[in-house]
């Protein structure tokens, strides 16, 4: 059956190959604020991971429109706690807005962590580098950048020193909420910041939340690139030059050169912005560029996602201006994030695989899989029921800060198919398994098998922001002999909830929901999962997956 599954899987998965065109965007599923350096022909992408584990995922790429997944800048438990702590963080803290670059022969990442510490009842923001010769690893561990407030730091090499460039709160600010970007030079021998710190800019349109800056040396000109108004709706890219790296920075009149804002709240994709350029080797430059798509409610359960945008180089053409600058044009026939897009590389075409399966097959687990924050000694196993994964039944549940049975991968189209072969036969009440659908610790479906007074019970529970879990659906399962089949189909805007006990041959309906209770409110995107857990109690007991498979439906029109 196995072997059926994932013939079945390569045979409907979906390639999109439309000749001379590619599809944003163009890695799908919750990947905000991308990052992109070249090296040679290859491109490399990060981007936030948040309270997610392993933490900053990175992408490879000869086309830009094709990407794999080749590593995590932080893979190793170790590198995961002290200043850097994702073990109990916040939902939304953790890791923002890396940024990735290569200089002779390593590659650098640069990013914050953010942690609430609830003893001290403050919120830490941890800014530091991780190193690596191989973009696969292994990665440094964190080198913590003392004196560094704000967020989203970049790193800029320019005639033998190296920039940090960060953002915080200026002294006196004007408004809440104003931005301001600031430069010092780093030893990268001590790892520490030294000299004058310059203060460079507050941004283009009021200032409001001016973060992610990016630095660019281009005709011994120096820009410098923000996003500004938030997260949401507002969310816009803007850029400054100058003739120093220190300043003063002057706004290109033509702010924001791009956002939403000035289009409709329906537009398939809101929201674009925390952008960074590339340049190609022959010259050509493209952005790349968060946004959301409107797939339900003017928002996604996917969240914020990569697309990639070209961009244009052009001179300013007013004859009254002694100074004539050059700024860069994004999508310059339209001026926005298009669904459709003409290819970067002609005799590459874009391949759009939606589909994932696991058989669970390897000594190592699928990159794809994720933990909320780093898991616990234990908890999952490939190799004492080899072909299987075996989550743990340990006491603990879904809950903000915590650590569980509970792992997933990113959900990348709002319809999609999803099923799990699960094999689970407990003796202890309340072991619970089963499948799992979640965007934060409030906020999640999960699609159990539970044992409850001796019997089995198949249950469907959901919790939102600000409620109490509750169960929306349960019946006993008297014909259950430790052996199931959990599957949900989206479609339509709802979720279809169905399972089968003949190992797939024939499924039962069990519920229907809407698709919307999973949307987006924060900055991570859902995932698709599996589960265990003794709710509380101490106990023996485990799951094993034979396999799971995803597959998803490219919507072509919105």
């Amino acid at each position: 059956m196995r072997k059926i599954i994932f013939l079945f899987t390569l045979l409907t998965t979906q390639l999109f190959a439309q000749e001379n065109t590619f599809l944003n965007p163009i890695l799908p599923g919750g990947f905000p604020d991308p990052s992109i350096c070249r090296v040679g022909n290859d491109f490399y992408m990060v981007n936030s991971s948040f309270e997610y584990y392993p933490g900053l995922p990175i992408h490879k790429s000869k086309d830009l429109v094709n990407w794999e997944l080749v590593g995590y800048g932080l893979q190793r438990k170790e590198q995961c706690s002290g200043q850097v702590n994702i073990v109990d963080v916040q939902s939304d803290g953790g890791i923002h807005a890396p940024t990735i670059r290569y200089h002779d022969g390593t590659f650098y990442i640069i990013t914050t962590n953010v942690y609430y510490n609830l003893e001290k009842q403050q919120t830490d923001f941890v800014n530091f580098i991780i190193a690596a010769k191989n973009i696969e690893g292994p990665w440094s561990d964190p080198h913590v950048l003392d004196g560094a407030p704000g967020i989203d730091p970049d790193i800029f090499f320019d005639d033998g020193k190296v920039w940090y460039a960060g953002t915080h709160s200026p002294d006196k600010p004007n408004f809440p909420g104003e931005g301001e970007i600031w430069l010092q030079e780093i030893d990268t021998k001590s790892w520490k910041l030294t000299g004058e710190r310059s203060y460079l800019w507050r941004g283009a349109c009021g200032g409001v939340w001016a973060e992610g800056p990016h630095i660019y040396k281009k005709d011994n000109r120096y820009y410098l690139m923000l996003a500004e108004g938030g997260t949401s709706f507002n969310h816009a890219m803007m850029i400054a030059v100058s003739d120093s790296i220190r300043g003063p920075f002057i706004s290109n009149d033509r702010n924001p050169i791009l956002t939403t804002r000035n289009l409709s709240y329906d537009n398939w994709v809101v929201s674009t912005g925390h952008a960074d350029l590339i340049e190609l080797e022959d010259g050509r430059w493209f952005m790349v560029a968060l946004g959301v798509r409107g797939d339900e409610d003017r928002s996604s359960n996917m969240g914020r996602e990569t697309h990639l945008i070209p961009v244009k180089w052009e001179r300013e053409p007013f004859e009254w201006k002694k100074e004539k600058y050059e700024w860069p044009v994004c999508a310059p026939l339209t001026g926005k994030v298009e669904r459709f897009n003409p290819l970067p590389f002609a005799n590459k075409p874009q391949y759009r695989n939606d589909a994932f399966c696991d058989n669970f097959d390897s000594k190592k687990l699928d990159l794809e899989w994720n933990f909320r924050r780093v898991p616990k000694e234990g908890t999952y196993s490939l190799t004492d029921n080899v072909g299987n994964m075996r989550l743990y039944a340990k006491p603990d549940m879904i809950k903000e800060r915590g650590s569980c049975s509970l792992m997933g991968f990113r959900q990348k189209e709002s319809e999609f198919e999803y099923s799990v072969r699960m094999l689970f036969s407990p003796k202890t009440d309340e072991s619970e398994a089963g499948i799992s659908l979640f965007q934060k610790d409030n906020n999640y479906f999960t699609f159990t098998v539970i044992r409850r007074n001796g019997q089995s019970i198949i249950q469907l529970k959901l919790a939102e922001p600000g409620k109490t879990p509750e169960i929306l659906e349960e019946k006993k399962l008297d014909e259950y002999r430790g052996e199931i089949v959990l599957k949900v189909e989206s479609k339509g805007h709802q979720y279809h909830f169905i399972f089968s006990l003949d190992n797939g041959e024939t499924f039962s309906a069990f519920a229907t929901t809407k698709s919307n209770y999973l949307l987006s409110k924060g900055y991570t995107g859902a995932y698709l999962g599996i589960y265990c857990t003794g709710n509380g109690k101490q106990s023996k007991e485990y799951s094993d997956f034979d396999w799971v498979n995803y597959k998803g439906y490219t919507r072509l029109t919105k």
